[in-house]
């Protein structure tokens, strides 16, 4: 199959599909997509939303017409390269204890793994922020390891408080409200990474690298005191 893609989404929005996996390359060039748009800012295109393979565009019909735009998109891709955007690395605290990661037991016994190994190996790995989705501030996370990789739950759970670390196939995220879920609760973060008091309200952005480090329940309660008062309780490097 050829890509891009420019798929129809009903008369006033068109999706730029790049692939049909989740891939750091991938996404890269729905982000390229996404500034250009930013920069031309187009008479018509009211809103560009990235996701983990395409890039939906929003328009006004009686402004500007779908060849138009497609005819846009083609002469950007001819220049289309990476934004240059430097990447922020986040440190954010995560508590694995029992009483938040309350289905650490369950992914363990489904990947045959010990709940140790469950917490080192998703407190090891490097996670790619993809796209935000579902609820303000969801950030589904890729590179979670493939042995943590475990289909979501057949059955919803009821809600979670929020800030709940999850994961559930193949990806994780950090939640932001309370509802049900058909994801694995495995932790939680002190973090708020969605706030209306901040500017930005988001926390990360899309694009940006996310590491969880491991913190005992005392020092939870003492970060959660601190992102309650409004505090940025992660680290951020940006390159």
């Amino acid at each position: 199959m050829d890509y891009p893609r420019l798929l129809n989404a009903g008369e006033t929005a068109l999706v730029v599909e790049y692939g049909a996996t989740v891939d750091p390359g991938i996404n890269d060039r729905v982000l390229a997509l996404d500034a250009a748009f930013a920069t031309l800012a187009l008479p018509g295109v009211s809103e560009t939303v990235p996701t983990y393979r395409s890039l939906m565009i929003h328009y006004d019909p009686l402004v500007i017409d779908r060849d138009t735009l497609a005819a846009t998109i083609g002469e950007i891709e001819t220049t289309l390269a990476p934004t240059g955007k430097a990447a922020a690395s986040w440190t954010m605290p995560c508590c694995y204890d029992p009483d938040f990661g309350e289905d650490i037991a369950a992914v363990a016994q489904a990947t045959g793994l010990t709940p140790e190994r469950v917490v080192s190996l998703h407190s090891g790995a490097t996670y790619r922020v993809y796209m935000y989705g579902f609820a303000p501030g969801f950030s589904y996370l890729g590179g979670l390891p493939p042995e943590l990789a475990v289909s979501r739950r057949i059955t919803p759970r009821p809600p979670h408080p929020p800030n709940t670390v999850l994961i559930g196939g193949g990806l994780a995220l950090v939640s932001t409200f309370s509802m049900p879920t058909g994801w694995w609760l495995i932790g939680r973060t002190p973090e708020r990474m969605f706030s209306l008091a901040r500017d930005p309200a988001f926390l990360v952005a899309v694009g940006d690298t996310l590491r969880f480090e491991a913190v005992d329940r005392d020092t939870f309660d003492r970060l959660e005191a601190r992102a309650e008062a409004g505090e940025i309780v992660s680290r951020k490097v940006t390159a």
